[in-house]
């Protein structure tokens, strides 16, 4: 993998759901062809599945499945907001 961590492109990753939370569904493909811009061959698509996983287990992340299989920010419950 070089010199980029798991950990740093978790963040990279988390960083583009973010930005994209509420406007736009973001799909794996999307953040491994992000990933590829951005570091071209020092990462490979299992890099990219590592660092989604590892937001996945923190639950920083969490997939949504309406429209088709995507990445989202975890959503708070109506009930938490009473």
């Amino acid at each position: 993998m070089g010199d980029i961590s798991v950990d740093q492109l978790a963040e990279d990753c988390y960083a583009i759901v973010a930005e994209n939370a509420g406007q736009k569904k973001v799909k794996a493909g999307d953040l491994q062809k992000a990933m590829a811009a951005k570091y071209g061959d020092q990462i490979g698509r299992a890099d990219v599945k590592a660092a989604i996983k590892q937001l996945m287990d923190s639950g920083r992340t969490v997939y949504g499945y309406f429209g088709g299989s995507s990445i989202e920010l975890p959503h708070k419950e109506a009930a938490e907001n009473q």
